[in-house]
């Protein structure tokens, strides 16, 4: 039995390291891979749609689970600030668009969550864990600036203090523009 759980545990890490190496880099600079998704209404939302504003592109693992909740509900509180600085904000999970209807109507989110059930466009902003069976995405963001390049790429975040640490790197950028 301890053989079958050492085994099980390798193929795992495996399996991690193998999506570490496979996902692309994206640089800061880079134009954000362009995308296509439906929202919690059905309707297809397009990078494009948000040409000439700032855009926080969040990627998150699951609705309604803890972390991501914390995160969505920052957004949320500092969603009319976030406006006010030119920047919109868009989420986007593996979830489907019902799930994502659902969550945001419970917490109220005022911005859109997106579908990527396949997991492509979490795939090309590298932020995709893919267990074969399981996709989900990881826990990345990325500020978009309203030329379409990436201006901030966020790989370890703080679901406590993510939206206020966009709203000090979104003041710095813009004073620098």
């Amino acid at each position: 039995m301890k053989i079958f759980i050492l085994v099980g545990i390798a193929i795992v890490f495996y399996l991690l390291r193998a999506n570490v190496v496979a996902a692309p880099i994206l640089k800061i600079g880079d134009d954000a891979p362009t995308f296509t998704l439906p929202d919690s209404q059905g309707n297809q939302v397009n990078l494009s749609n948000y040409t000439g504003k700032w855009l926080v592109l969040y990627f998150y693992p699951k609705d309604d689970t803890p972390g991501c909740t914390t995160e969505a509900c920052h957004f949320r509180d500092d969603f009319k600030f976030l406006e006010s600085l030119g920047a919109k904000v868009v989420g986007v999970s593996i979830d489907d668009s019902f799930s994502h209807k659902k969550f945001a109507e419970k917490y109220n989110l005022p911005f859109p969550l997106l579908s990527d059930s396949s997991g492509e466009v979490a795939s090309r902003y590298g932020a995709l864990n893919n267990f074969l069976v399981v996709k989900l995405a990881k826990r990345y963001t990325y500020l978009i600036n309203p030329q379409g390049k990436i201006a901030k790429i966020y790989l370890s975040i703080d679901t406590s203090k993510h939206s206020q640490e966009i709203i000090e790197d979104l003041k710095t950028l813009k004073q620098q523009i």
